[in-house]
């Protein structure tokens, strides 16, 4: 749109307006050029201020519209509420996205760097299931693919090697080589009992039975200060029997009893002098032989009793004189039970009865074999009760494996 003002007279205006491409003349006189200057005004001012309003109008109207109803993040708001902000580009693109798998790899070696083929390795995340499992390659390599970042742990294992353990924190999307892990061999501790045979153990308690000594001199062999001894067997039992009887000091005691008995003229169906010594000796050693092998080695074979005196060394004074008196009437049986002193009553009597081949004839008979029998119980009650609390602190070699002994 434009307008152009040309040729002016004295009688008034000629004018030439083009308004939205369209020519106007106006006429000439003073009347004619005020009309056409109205008409000029109101093409000029009217139309745009129109079109202008138009325009507003338009603009307005979706304004309104969504100030009205507007959907924020799946919400919708009523009129008068503030439009949604708007997440420019470059902020959206600096929002970090999803994690990206990762994966880690590895090298299991032995002590000497060559490869171990088939360990198993594990891979376990906190808070996450399952566990991911693989074995080595030939090359001792392993890997796992698409593990999640985050703390991790690895456990690696082998046939006749140490399990190791391996932990890292993996990022989103890395590639981990670990570094590479040396597994040791298992160390195997390995237990052996060795258990000797019984008639072993036995052999070897008699053994140290057999050192036993009174004053480093009498023998002292019939008493066990190992109160769960192993039970003798047979042989042992007479091997026993036999030690006690060939033994030096056996001999000496003999004489020395035998002496003693010729100045007294005991036994004088003997007589006196050397034969009469003689005799006397033979008839005392005959009595320790008698009564050791019967009732230290046949009875308690034929029984199974142990012979063997079991030495307590606990407890009150009247309790174990109780306990010593008593084992001349009951002893332990092979089977560790306590049983009547069936072997000792027997072998007293059987003694006592065998002497009755070598004494003279004055002593001869029931009363002697009574009487032999009843001395050789109660002196083994005496001799008990002594060895209870006395013998033991002079006798030689005790083995201190009763931990109840004073």
């Amino acid at each position: 749109m434009y307008s152009n003002l040309a040729g002016t007279s004295a009688r008034g205006y000629k004018l030439k307006v083009r308004i939205f491409g369209k020519r106007t003349v106006a006429g000439e006189g003073l009347g004619q050029n005020a009309r056409s200057l109205v008409r000029l005004s109101r093409n000029i001012f009217l139309r745009p201020a129109l079109c202008l309003l138009l325009v507003v109008v338009c603009g307005l109207a979706p304004v309104a519209q969504s100030q009205e109803f507007a959907i924020a993040g799946g919400e919708e708001k009523a009129l008068g509420d503030p439009p949604a902000p708007r997440t420019p580009p470059q902020a959206a693109a600096q929002l970090p996205g999803p994690p990206s798998p990762a994966s880690i790899k590895g090298k299991i070696v032995d002590v000497n760097g060559a490869p171990v083929i088939g360990a198993h390795v594990k891979l376990t995340r906190q808070g996450q299931s399952p566990d991911q499992e693989t074995l080595t390659g030939d090359d001792g390599q392993f890997s796992f693919a698409d593990v999640p970042a985050g703390p991790f742990q690895l456990s690696i294992s082998g046939e006749g090697f140490a399990t190791q353990e391996s932990s890292g924190v993996l990022g989103s999307g890395e590639t981990l080589a670990v570094a590479q892990i040396t597994l040791a061999l298992a160390t195997y501790v390995t237990t052996v009992e060795v258990v000797l045979p019984k008639t072993e153990v036995a052999e070897a308690e008699m053994k140290a039975e057999e050192k036993q000594r009174l004053l480093g001199v009498l023998p002292n062999f019939y008493v066990s200060y190992i109160p769960d001894a192993v039970p003798l067997n047979v042989k042992q039992k007479f091997k026993l029997a036999w030690k006690a009887t060939v033994d030096p000091a056996n001999f000496v005691v003999t004489g020395i009893v035998a002496g003693v008995q010729q100045a007294q003229n005991d036994f004088s169906g003997y007589g006196q002098g050397a034969e009469g010594y003689g005799r006397r000796y033979g008839a005392n050693y005959a009595d320790s032989v008698t009564g050791t092998f019967i009732g230290g080695a046949i009875f308690p074979s034929l029984l199974k009793q142990d012979p063997r005196y079991f030495y307590k060394g606990t407890g009150s004074v009247r309790s174990r004189i109780v306990y010593a008196m008593a084992h001349s009437v009951r002893c332990k049986g092979d089977n560790g039970h306590w049983e009547p002193n069936y072997s000792n009553f027997l072998g007293s009597f059987a003694a006592g009865g065998i002497s009755n081949l070598y004494y003279p004839d004055s002593r001869t008979g029931a009363a002697l074999t009574l009487e032999n029998a009843a001395i050789g119980i109660a002196s083994g009650a005496a001799v008990n009760v002594l060895q209870e609390f006395v013998m033991r602190r002079f006798t030689s070699h005790v083995p201190s494996l009763n931990p109840g002994q004073p």
